[in-house]
């Protein structure tokens, strides 16, 4: 039976502590984003909304589907190694969450200090206090930008570059730069994208980075649950 250190790195641990999240998040969107509530999706939902849309997949539900149904087939591959103690673990994840979150916000509220001998043109980070329906944002900010850029995107680029007979460590370190430099530019392009700002960009370059460790070390569960609870401790905090 696996310890809890390791259970929490199994995708059926992943799934059970993300599920209520998940349908929080799609609930909340619908609840709450009335005649659009698209507007209230994250940018990485909508993303793959838009791909399965693509494919004819319109299905409202069809997204957090896809998500479920991917870490249940990666639960499935490796079902005998499962946690045996879930409830144990998912407060376990739940607790390791908070502290990662709690951290990174720490550290992103003196982010522009440890910067400003650099000579860049840097600007302090703002923080402002949200609406409801963008906690709900947050939540899905979380889980959807994790599957994307550290299971989906992370992994990919780590696979790819082993099959390019690259060193492992060369791999990870070269995989979770540019998977973390794509998370950053992702919050800045598109329309609803935000104006390019040196700090806010290297500090997703480096919350990225600490996410992948956060992935690779605990895993897919607790990486979402601090990114999310990242994400609102920033947009409930007042600058």
């Amino acid at each position: 039976m696996p310890g809890y250190l390791s259970a929490t790195r199994h995708p059926w641990a992943s799934l059970l502590f993300l599920f209520p999240l998940l349908i929080a998040y799609e609930i909340g969107v619908l609840a709450l984003g009335g005649t659009q509530p698209d507007a209230l999706r994250n940018g990485a939902d909508v993303w793959l909304r838009d791909r399965l849309a693509d494919y004819g997949v319109a299905f409202v539900w069809a997204a957090p589907i896809l998500l479920a149904g991917l870490l249940f087939l990666l639960s499935w591959w490796s079902w005998s190694d499962r946690p045996r103690e879930p409830i144990t673990t998912v407060f376990g994840m739940t607790i390791e969450s908070v502290v990662f979150a709690t951290a990174l916000w720490a550290f992103s509220r003196n982010f522009h200090i440890l910067l400003e001998r650099t000579g860049l043109p840097l600007n302090s980070v703002q923080f402002h206090r949200v609406a409801e329906g963008q906690v709900i944002n947050f939540i899905g900010a979380g889980i959807y930008e994790e599957v994307l850029f550290r299971l989906g995107l992370f992994s990919l680029l780590f696979y790819v570059m082993r099959m390019l007979l690259l060193p492992k460590i060369v791999a990870v370190l070269l995989a979770a730069l540019a998977s973390a430099l794509f998370f950053s530019a992702a919050h800045h392009f598109g329309s609803a994208g935000e104006p390019m700002e040196t700090t806010k960009f290297l500090f997703r370059t480096v919350a990225g980075l600490l996410f992948t460790a956060i992935y690779l070390i605990r895993g897919l569960g607790i990486a979402a649950g601090a990114h999310a609870g990242y994400n609102i401790l920033v947009g409930v905090s007042v600058g």
